[in-house]
């Protein structure tokens, strides 16, 4: 083995950046609740977690389109602001971070290595999860899906994630859980990890994302090895 490929092995990267939903935090039952409390505001019953949780990566629409299979386009669309004031309501009541995710952060940080977040998630929303979960202090970078001009898929959140902790992309890590989240990476030029834990459709199939490391679960990622290299 080569000297760089031994400290490879043996080293986190220098930061990891994270998807939020379905990657570091099992959001899925904060948004059932959203689900059915619209659900039962419109003489509907309640939808089990199964039925919903495939979809929470995909973001607010297809959560709706979940719940309400019924509504066009249009209809989705009129009801994202209802539910993200429910969720505001919500948040952090039911769900929490994946098995072994608090031991993978408190590995990286005693090892040296930053940590932040990346989500399509409305800023707003991400950050007040933040003190919730004890991370306010501990997230390095936290990027929402409208702090900028542009969200994954498109490499501008992870490349600007980077810069705010004063690295290059080719030094970070993105550990995600849908093909945004790899397809992003590759653009930004940055190593990257599916987190097959997370959150898919039936039709998903994650070896056609062309992620470097495909994982199960959090704790395979206590293991420097298990990270791909970066430069």
């Amino acid at each position: 083995m080569s000297a760089a490929a031994q400290s490879a092995a043996t080293a986190f990267p220098k930061a990891a950046l994270f998807d939020l939903d379905g990657t570091l935090l099992d959001s899925a039952p904060d948004m059932l609740a959203v689900a059915n409390r619209m659900r039962a505001a419109r003489g509907v019953g309640p939808m089990p977690l199964d039925a919903l949780r495939p979809h929470v990566s995909k973001g607010a629409r297809a959560m709706l389109g979940a719940a309400f299979p019924e509504l066009d386009a249009a209809g989705r669309d009129g009801l994202v602001g209802e539910f993200l004031d429910l969720y505001e309501a919500e948040l952090g009541l039911h769900g929490a971070p994946f098995a072994g995710v608090e031991a993978m952060l408190a590995k990286l940080e005693a090892a040296g290595c930053a940590w932040g977040i990346v989500t399509n998630k409305p800023e707003y929303l991400a950050r007040k999860l933040m003190p919730l979960l004890g991370w306010e202090t501990r997230c390095a970078v936290l990027i929402g899906g409208d702090t900028l001009a542009a969200r994954k898929p498109d490499p501008l959140p992870l490349t600007v994630a980077a810069e705010r902790i004063g690295l290059a992309a080719a030094d970070c890590v993105y550990v995600g859980d849908d093909e945004r989240d790899i397809l992003a990476a590759r653009a930004a030029g940055m190593a990257s990890v599916a987190a097959l834990w997370g959150y898919r459709l039936d039709h998903d199939d994650p070896l056609s994302w062309r992620a470097d490391v495909m994982l199960e679960t959090p704790t395979q990622l206590l293991e420097p090895g298990a990270w791909p290299a970066t430069r």
